[in-house]
């Protein structure tokens, strides 16, 4: 099989399984989704769901976050993962959004990643359902689906972010994160990677071996 073979089939496999896939975290505004992507590293979606409630409730905006002592974060956000770390990155990040961009979150890579916590998977989240930019964000998901697939091999998160966006059509790069990532949390997973009920196993260069 080609590699232009396996990423039509899977793609196409993809969009008419999930033809409009989306993120799991709640948000209501683009602050909120970076608040909850920040938090969502090394944990679970359904964990950042139930801290963000009460944690937007308390802080809704920039402003009013990046007054807020890191006591007042952390004992809202205690269940994540690297609470403490965690609750300083988002004090600086809404204070550096204040003092930098007026409140708003910005709309390029580069001003993104320039926010305390934000790395490039964050940023690409970001740019990618708030502003429609044509991105792929590669989190632990994409990478392992990616290279057990066979769709992008290689040694880094940016490695295979290359990979894919050369070979995805850029109208299919927001939702083809989400098909990735959702097949890995569900499917094929890190530790027991369902190849049983796997839909796309067919295709999969690691059928078999994993």
């Amino acid at each position: 099989m080609t590699i232009k073979e396996r990423y039509s089939a899977i793609l196409g496999h993809f969009r008419q399984l999930m033809p409009n896939p989306d993120t799991e975290l709640h948000y209501a505004n683009p602050f909120q989704l970076l608040v909850a992507v920040m938090l969502s590293a090394q944990c679970t979606d359904k964990r950042v769901n139930m801290v963000t409630p009460a944690l937007f409730a308390a802080y809704p905006t920039p402003q009013s976050m990046a007054a807020a002592p890191v006591d007042g974060l952390l004992s809202l956000m205690g269940s994540v993962s690297y609470p403490n770390s965690k609750a300083r990155h988002l004090l600086g990040m809404a204070q550096m959004l204040c003092s930098d961009f007026g409140g708003q979150v910005p709309d390029t890579m580069e001003r993104l990643t320039s926010l305390p916590g934000v790395g490039r998977k964050t940023a690409n989240v970001v740019l990618g359902a708030v502003f429609g930019k044509a991105t792929i964000a590669v989190d632990t998901h994409v990478f392992r689906v990616a290279n057990r697939t066979g769709l992008a091999l290689g040694k880094t998160p940016l490695e295979v972010e290359q990979k894919l966006t050369r070979h995805i059509p850029a109208a299919d790069r927001y939702h083809a994160h989400h098909w990735l990532l959702l097949h890995g949390r569900y499917v094929c997973k890190a530790q027991k990677p369902d190849c049983l009920n796997c839909t796309i196993k067919q295709w999969c260069r690691s059928y078999g071996k994993v």
